[in-house]
């Protein structure tokens, strides 16, 4: 193999086979053998772990529409939740706080802005301005799929998205509280995750908000970070049974994190466009 190729370092090599190895050992688990749990369909292709995989299932159970996203907490857009939904024809909207991520993107995925699939918005999130947002990125109220990852007031922002229906949202849960309670951190407009545990919102908070909402939830991934809803009008019997944190709740495995995608420069993204 070629020096440059990462896959002929023995050691990043050694952890994709244990990571592997143990993967398919937890979905030997009774709670994970049903064909309709939705883990047992994670793969990475550019989100940060086994999302791709989740959001694929779900789409091609439930169908698509507009084939419009939107997501916010994208960085350089390289490991995310929608790139790969982008390169196969989807068209929607980022939003990122950080400037110089901002540039990045600007750079690395130009042919997308050129073709109009892809806008971006730069701006600190927070429940008073987030429906305001969505109305500046031109956001259709009902669209296919919602990505919410900002590592904080995560609960909050989703509560206050009303005007909006999004299909499917994805959304991040703080894993440290199990499956049974109740519990979300406390709002702030300008809070930031500080490393603690005082992030985000526990499962069952998110499983009790979706449900006032109007979405049920059908599958977490197998690290322990992401959450998927889907609206109640589109479950049908696709999904596993019942909708609660008690029997989707994966526990945190940072340690199986998957290793970053290969493709990283302006040239090697301008070929999917």
């Amino acid at each position: 193999m070629a020096s440059g190729d990462p896959f002929a370092e023995p050691l990043p090599r050694l952890e994709r086979v244990m990571q592997e190895t143990f993967r398919m050992k937890i979905l030997e688990q009774a709670s994970n053998t049903d064909p309709k749990c939705l883990a047992r369909y994670g793969y990475k292709v550019y989100s940060q772990n086994d999302e791709d995989g989740m959001i694929a299932r779900i789409f091609e159970l439930i169908g698509t529409t507009s084939r419009h996203f939107l997501e916010f907490g994208v960085e350089v857009g390289m490991e995310n939740n929608t790139t790969a939904l982008l390169i196969q024809g989807w068209s929607g909207a980022w939003i990122e706080g950080n400037q110089e991520y901002v540039r990045h993107i600007q750079a690395i995925f130009r042919a997308f802005f050129e073709q109009q699939k892809l806008i971006v918005g730069n701006g600190y999130i927070t429940a008073e301005n987030i429906e305001g947002m969505f109305d500046a990125l031109k956001t259709p109220e009902e669209f296919d799929f919602l990505s919410i990852d900002i590592d904080y007031n995560d609960y909050w922002i989703w509560k206050a998205i009303n005007k909006f229906r999004p299909r499917v949202v994805c959304i991040e849960y703080n894993c440290a509280f199990g499956p049974t309670i109740d519990w979300k951190v406390k709002y702030h407009p300008n809070g930031k995750w500080d490393g603690s545990r005082n992030f985000g919102a526990s499962l069952k908070a998110l499983e009790l908000l979706g449900r006032e909402k109007g979405y049920s939830l059908v599958g977490c991934g197998l690290i322990g970070i992401n959450a998927f809803f889907v609206r109640d009008d589109l479950l049908g019997d696709h999904f596993l049974q019942p909708y609660t944190s008690e029997r989707h709740y994966q526990p945190g495995r940072y340690f199986m994190r998957m290793p970053e995608s290969h493709f990283k420069t302006p040239r090697e993204m301008e070929h999917f466009a």
